[in-house]
């Protein structure tokens, strides 16, 4: 596992592009000067994780994840690095708590008027396996803060911080998270509220070009392993049971039920009309998605509710798989 690396996603916001002028009444340059002197600083020191790595939260975390490898629980999965660094509600004890220099940080931008926070992307490097009875460690830098940006939210800055993670004082990963502390913008009525409005397009690449040609064709296509046999959604170039890179397609039912469900409230955005329903549909083939619910109002929508497929146009080129709500 070593040097693997897994990243999450490019920016929340949108394309940042540069600004210019005065933040607080001070120039800009200045401003980010300051900031950049916090470059290389700590952000959290003799950090200790309150839990030793233990197998009940990795078979939680498999069974909410859907995650059958069979190498767990006897290692942790990967991607549960940052977990076990996590202070839970109460926070961590003293002595573990982020350092006074993020927290300077945090003011000075504060004080600029850039009160709102969003993370925006997270990296994770891994070194070596997590093993139930390993007792985590970690310490973070302040890595970066950058130029002050321009985004869809609002102006703003991307500070990214770096966590290393030890277990017996040994590196076993590295965890980047970067926020943006911006001002919000100014949002006027008709821009919340745009008919007409585009919704996002879906990213099409080479891992997942097959599913979107089904949609256009009205079929729901799900990846089977030809090595065991498993079925997986979203489409992933290997198999996360067996690791065998050769697969085919089944064509799902539309059958499924509501696994688990949020209402929309907020942010605004001009190509939706919040409040709606968004759901984690369990397929009638036991894989699950994420897909809008229709048919049903919003505050009808329960766990364990029927739903079927059904094929919903957005854009003259583009349908998208939605699921009706059946009511009984």
């Amino acid at each position: 596992m070593s040097g693997e690396r897994a990243a999450g996603g490019g920016s929340a916001v949108g394309g940042p592009a540069s600004g210019e002028g005065a933040v607080g009444g001070v120039a800009v340059d200045d401003f980010h000067g300051r900031l950049k002197a916090f470059e290389g600083r700590a952000a959290a020191v003799g950090g200790v994780g309150k839990d030793p790595v233990n197998e009940p939260m990795i078979r939680h975390w498999c069974e909410a994840m859907g995650d059958a490898n069979p190498a767990y629980p006897a290692i942790a999965p990967p991607t549960m690095l940052q977990v076990w660094t996590m202070g839970g509600l109460s926070g961590h004890a003293a002595g573990s708590a982020r350092s006074e220099a993020y927290d300077e940080l945090l003011a000075l931008l504060d004080g600029a008027g850039c009160t709102s926070v969003v993370a925006t992307d997270c990296e994770q490097e891994y070194v070596r396996p997590l093993r139930p009875g390993d007792r985590v460690t970690f310490d973070a830098v302040i890595e970066s803060v950058s130029p002050r940006k321009t985004t869809k939210l609002g102006e703003g800055y991307f500070v990214t911080t770096r966590m290393d993670v030890r277990a017996g004082g040994e590196l076993v990963g590295r965890h980047r998270f970067r926020i943006l502390k911006y001002a919000p913008a100014q949002r006027t009525t008709a821009a919340n509220g745009a008919k007409g409005a585009k919704r996002p397009r879906p990213v099409i690449n080479r891992d997942n070009a097959g599913f979107w040609a089904g949609v256009a064709e009205h079929r729901l296509l799900i990846q089977r392993c030809t090595g065991c046999g498993a079925l997986r959604f979203p489409w992933l170039p290997g198999c996360g049971a067996c690791g065998c890179q050769e697969w085919e397609t089944v064509e799902a039912s539309g059958a499924g039920t509501v696994f688990s469900y949020v209402v929309m409230h907020h942010p605004p955005f001009p190509a939706f009309d919040p409040p709606y329903a968004v759901g984690l549909i369990e397929l009638a083939e036991g894989v699950r998605m994420i897909s809008n619910i229709t048919g049903v109002p919003y505050d009808e929508v329960r766990i364990g509710m029927p739903v079927e497929l059904e094929f919903l146009r957005v854009e003259a080129d583009l349908e998208l798989p939605v699921f009706r709500g059946v009511v009984a």
